[in-house]
């Protein structure tokens, strides 16, 4: 029998709340209105073949990325399920290359809220798992009004939130606030997100490492000689490690979470300044690995994630 009690996102955000007097109610609603958005944007996810939403805009982003269909649409849903709660001041998105200010004749609040809509994109066609990787921080510009880029760009330590939205053989929302970490799987025939992984602690030891082996030929010296130790065989330190690489930050950082291993996204040769975007992936991902036990080391432009405490791998990598 299940030790996982029965509870919807919202019963256990609001529970959470009462155990911190002075909360405001302000980070639960903002949660509830992002599930709101994600079970929408599941929606469309997994009948997206079937209404012609799939393939590009003819438009590219801020990162010279051609633009799918899909992620317009999650970015808009995002923005239209937030921009009027009363709790945020600003948002920025992937997908814009401006910030976001909230509608003048709605309510500013003190939060701000930094997403990828759709992260993964590149795969939908191929129905392969994607995800909607969000991060919150309070405001840091004064008064009451409007937010700035200022609050925006904070430093990754002062979030306050951050989560992802994984869509696939079933959708499941993660978030942490730096105290555990809790996954909620999406019951379609109820509509609710229902608690069902509680307090996710990442393997101390795994078997698997997920990396794009493509770009080899492209890597640091450093890099291909730790690659080349995990392929190594070696009972003492359980290797080698076997690769599974999905190309899906999401569902690469979800299966690591889960299984344990490790999870690399260098910068190479080709791209000495990395692909990762430091405010909408890296340090959101970095936030909710370490709130789950695992070391997560943004050393721009790479992003490096390892089943904790690990001492042999991290020794190992340090030698890069």
């Amino acid at each position: 029998m299940s030790q996982t009690p029965f509870m919807t996102l919202e019963r256990y955000i609001i529970e959470e709340e009462r155990k911190h007097p002075g909360a405001t109610g302000a980070l639960s609603r903002i949660l509830s209105d992002l599930s709101i958005a994600a079970k929408i944007i599941s929606r469309e996810v997994n009948k997206a073949g079937l209404v012609e939403i799939l393939g590009f805009t003819g438009d590219t982003n801020v990162h010279g990325e051609s633009v799918k269909k899909l992620d317009m649409y999650a970015h808009d849903m995002i923005f239209k399920a937030m921009d009027h709660g009363g709790q945020l001041c600003i948002m920025a998105s992937e997908e814009e290359e401006d910030i976001i200010h909230i509608p003048h004749h709605f309510t500013i609040g003190k939060y701000v809220l930094l997403f990828d809509p759709l992260d993964g994109s590149s795969n939908i066609d191929a129905n392969v798992n994607i995800g909607t990787i969000f991060s919150i921080f309070k405001r840091v510009s004064d008064g009451e009004g409007p937010g700035t880029l200022e609050d925006c760009l904070q430093p990754g330590m002062e979030q306050v939130v951050a989560g992802y939205v994984i869509y696939g053989s079933s959708t499941m929302l993660v978030y942490t606030t730096g105290e555990g970490v809790h996954g909620f799987t999406l019951d379609p025939s109820i509509g609710e997100f229902i608690l069902s992984h509680h307090n996710i602690r990442i393997p101390e030891k795994g078997k698997i490492y997920s990396i794009n082996e493509g770009n080899y030929k492209y890597w640091h010296p450093g890099l291909k000689k730790y690659i080349k130790w995990l392929q190594e065989e070696d009972r003492k330190t359980e290797r080698p490690y076997s690769t599974r690489y999905i190309g899906s930050m999401v569902a690469d950082v979800h299966r690591t979470i889960l299984y344990g291993g490790i999870f690399m996204y260098p910068a190479d040769s080709r791209n000495p300044k990395g692909k990762l975007r430091l405010m909408y992936e890296c340090n959101p991902v970095s936030f909710i690995v370490e709130a789950c036990g695992g070391p997560s080391i943004v050393n721009l432009p790479d992003l490096i994630i390892i089943s904790g405490p690990s001492p042999c791998l991290l020794k190992n990598l340090n030698n890069i």
